[in-house]
């Protein structure tokens, strides 16, 4: 029997499940899809906006007490088309699905999904929560047991739980789990694979190559909060070093005085709050420096009332911690929950005018793969392009926590 040529939906359909068997961070967590992006005539333009829920105070005693319901919305934003291209003979199209999977379809599929996946760990930058030291490989469960801590203090609900880590901290952990008390399959399988394993330190463990670099801001001088009763996002400073870029956008600094409440309840912890700067800072001819910062959802600092995040505002000429010694480049990990962030996609048209054009949607994974063929009469090729357009956006800051390296 005669062998049938590929379909273009042969070919969309394989590269949808390579895309899906490609991708690390994306897969774990949330993936908002919307077919109306699709639609002929419809105009919605290139934004998802994610509701997320209303937050209360728990009150106390007979009288009513009402609170307002304010429903708020993250703008997740498609801004992103991903592309890959190639080309092959009428004499390939000959070739049985697997053996075109692994000619062409993975090699263009693979870069595709890494692009996706570095993206996403890119968000790092908006998480305020780190543990460990830079420039420090944990080597010891502690570091990720404190990073269980954090979202536990978060309220964080205690389910869909993963940890992604860089080839270099999942060699240092696994070497150090070696010898400890654990079940023996699991031991086993980490020396056999040099992987970890599932539900170990409440988490879902993966490796990724994409896991970000970052370089902690020079800093210099002795820090000090310059005036009391500071809330919001910004923060005046002194005694840094004069005229320098003394912290980068993503460092993570402190404040005395200043404790994080747990997330629901409101309850004092025993932690400084951590506050992520949004972007880089640099003192003045005097050491002065604003600070911009943020933490959960997003949120300067927030003192009383439902959405309150820290005990109180920064002491006054009290001490500033910055996460980490000067101007140490490393990795960082990410541990967090599904809905940390969140994935967009939508379908795009399908053009007229070309041999062949189709869509692939696969609402469990979230995401709109098309694949568009044209022949060339001059060569007997046939072009091809994959694309998918998404975008990212963090929903809950308080949903992850940074592991450094």
């Amino acid at each position: 029997m005669a062998q049938q040529l590929l379909t273009i939906s042969d070919i969309t359909n394989e590269g949808l499940l390579v895309l899906e068997n490609e991708l690390t961070f994306t897969k774990h967590i949330r993936r908002d899809y919307d077919d109306r992006f699709g639609d002929a005539g419809a105009k919605i333009g290139d934004t998802l906006n994610i509701r997320k829920p209303p937050r209360f105070l728990s009150t106390r005693g007979q009288s009513l007490q009402l609170q307002d319901a304010v429903e708020t919305s993250v703008p997740l934003v498609l801004s992103t088309q991903y592309q890959q291209a190639f080309s092959f003979t009428s004499k390939d199209l000959k070739l049985s699905v697997d053996d075109f999977s692994e000619r062409f379809v993975h090699p263009a599929i693979v870069p595709l999904a890494n692009a996706i996946d570095y993206d996403g760990m890119q968000l790092f930058s908006v998480v305020y929560n780190e543990v460990g030291t830079p420039g420090t490989v944990p080597t010891t469960l502690l570091t990720y047991l404190q990073a269980n801590q954090k979202l536990n203090d978060a309220s964080v609900p205690m389910d869909d739980w993963s940890i992604v880590v860089s080839p270099k901290m999942q060699v240092y952990i696994v070497d150090a789990l070696k010898g400890v008390f654990n079940p023996q399959a699991k031991i086993a399988g980490q020396y056999e694979k040099g992987m970890m394993g599932k539900d170990t330190a409440g988490f879902n463990w993966y490796m990724t190559q994409n896991c970000p670099t970052f370089t902690t801001g020079t800093q210099g001088g002795t820090p000090i909060v310059s005036a009391a009763n500071q809330t919001g996002s910004s923060i005046t400073s002194s005694g840094w070093t004069a005229s320098t870029k003394v912290l980068n956008k993503g460092d993570i600094v402190s404040f005395a005085g200043c404790y994080a409440v747990n997330y629901v309840g409101k309850q004092t912890l025993s932690d400084l709050a951590q506050w992520v700067c949004t972007s880089d800072v640099t003192s003045d001819s005097g050491g002065l420096a604003t600070i911009k910062i943020a933490g959960p959802d997003g949120a300067g600092i927030i003192t009383s009332g439902a959405t309150q995040n820290a005990s109180a505002s920064p002491t006054n000429s009290g001490a500033i911690t910055v996460q980490g010694a000067s101007a140490v480049t490393s990795s960082r990990g990410l541990a967090f929950h599904k809905s940390f962030a969140a994935f967009g996609c939508a379908d795009l048209p399908l053009p007229g005018g070309v041999d062949m054009a189709a869509r692939k949607t696969d609402d469990q994974l979230g995401m709109s793969l098309r694949l568009i063929r044209a022949y060339d009469i001059n060569t007997d090729r046939w072009p091809t392009r994959i694309d998918l357009l998404g975008g990212w956006a963090p929903l809950y800051q308080q949903f992850a926590v940074r592991v450094a390296a």
